[in-house]
């Protein structure tokens, strides 16, 4: 009888023990899966320790999970695209200035939608990464070159990018595409 309840002690040990290490295994692999890029790059600030990584962006998402994004009316968002296609026109005769105009429209974007106000660019971006993880890189990419003396090539890869994040949210997260002008469409050479 001891020897039953011995081998059943051991079975439901070596079941619980299983059960930890898959679910610990498929926590990762489901970050991976929510963040995206996100995730690599939070496991690459890390120095690789992808535990730390994952212990970060479980913070993020306790912290900014609960965030409800507004939706923009009508009229803010015809404001927001005929503000993005004055930045866009503009970068061929300023592109530094362009850059920095789309930071600004960016962080006062995610303001009205209900992220973080954008005082703290942190903190803005890490709750629009909870939310817009494959599109937050471009946001990040226009602030450091609003900051930096890139060239013209790195400016306008910079602002093409964060035309992701700005489609998705202006879009109200709906499917269909923003209407672009047609002279600034991706491939016409032109940001």
């Amino acid at each position: 009888m001891t020897t039953v309840v011995i081998i059943v002690a051991v079975a439901l040990v070596a079941v619980c023990a299983a059960a930890f290490l898959y679910t610990r295994q498929a926590g990762g692999q489901g970050m991976r899966r929510r963040f995206g890029p996100e995730y690599d790059r939070a496991v690459a600030g890390h120095d690789g320790d992808t535990k730390a990584a994952e212990r970060e962006l479980h913070e993020r998402l306790k912290r900014h999970r609960s965030l409800h994004e507004r939706p923009l009316t009508p009229e803010a968002r015809a404001q927001y695209s005929e503000r993005w296609t004055r930045i866009e026109g503009g970068f061929v005769d300023a592109p530094q200035q362009a850059v920095a105009e789309a930071d600004v429209l960016l962080a006062e974007l995610a303001r009205d939608l209900g992220f973080p106000d954008g005082s703290d660019f942190g903190e803005q971006s890490a709750a629009l990464s909870v939310h817009h993880a494959e599109h937050v890189n471009g946001y990040r990419r226009v602030h450091a070159a609003r900051q930096g003396d890139d060239g013209t090539e790195d400016l306008r890869e910079a602002l093409l990018e964060a035309r992701g994040l700005f489609d998705v949210l202006v879009s109200n997260r709906t499917d269909r595409p923003v209407r672009r002008h047609p002279h600034h469409a991706e491939g016409s050479g032109k940001a």
